[in-house]
């Protein structure tokens, strides 16, 4: 479980988050959704440890994220546009990754040839397309099997049959107990996959709970609507 308690964070004179609170339950998928601006970047980062909250607690199973950066290890990251080393192959990120972890550490690499990257594992990924540069991203942020997994947009770039297959996964390991904290823009995706769903808004949280409360609170059918009434809720 992630609990996050009255998190606040200024860059200068902006100030990014406003006492966000939530609670990420365990094996389920959560979604944070909200307009570009309302936090979702920074809070992501707070958890992972990239930025310092200036206030506020960030618990993952009991553990405050602090200095000691060792909870990582459970975490899977799959940022939207990742950063990968442009003169190494796949096969070589994937084996220095491997090296870094050491001797004896459970992996799960079957989503290299679910997504169909058996063929350019050996090629630089400075040569590689966007799309299957987003497939590795995937298969790095699955590999050490963890117990939570952070997807920012991991749709993006992906092709119809690679989508579905990453969300089948998505889906199937959520099944097998473990959690998740996803954000899209695509608001379809989130209807098929999410089970809570956290509203940010000026960095404040808005709403948090079960997709299914909101849309009956809201009157609404689907995700996108009852989430387009809490902003016109917000602004009114």
């Amino acid at each position: 479980m992630i609990t996050v308690s009255a998190l606040t964070k200024r860059f200068g004179a902006q100030e990014v988050l406003r006492g966000v609170s939530l609670t990420l339950r365990p094996a389920r998928i959560t979604a944070v959704v909200g307009p570009n601006g309302a936090g979702k970047t920074t809070l992501i980062k707070s958890i992972l440890g990239l930025t310092r909250p200036d206030g506020g607690r960030i618990e993952i199973a009991g553990r405050p994220v602090g200095s000691d950066p060792s909870y990582r290890a459970s975490i899977g990251y799959m940022p939207q546009i990742a950063r990968f080393p442009e003169n190494l192959t796949g096969a070589e990120l994937v084996a220095m990754l491997r090296d870094l972890r050491g001797p004896g550490t459970p992996i799960d690499d079957s989503l290299v040839e679910a997504l169909g990257l058996v063929p350019y594992l050996d090629k630089p990924l400075r040569v590689l397309s966007g799309g299957t540069r987003q497939k590795v991203n995937a298969v790095l942020a699955f590999l050490f099997r963890p117990e939570l997994l952070i997807l920012d947009e991991p749709s993006a770039g992906l092709d119809p049959v690679s989508s579905s297959v990453l969300k089948d996964r998505i889906r199937a390991e959520r099944d097998a107990g473990r959690t998740f904290l996803l954000t899209s823009h695509v608001m379809s995706e989130l209807e098929e996959l999410a089970d809570d769903v956290v509203f940010l808004l000026d960095g404040r949280t808005r709403y948090a709970g079960p997709v299914h409360d909101l849309k009956l609170d809201t009157r609404q059918l689907s995700l996108e609507r009852a989430v387009a009434v809490l902003m016109d809720r917000e602004v009114a």
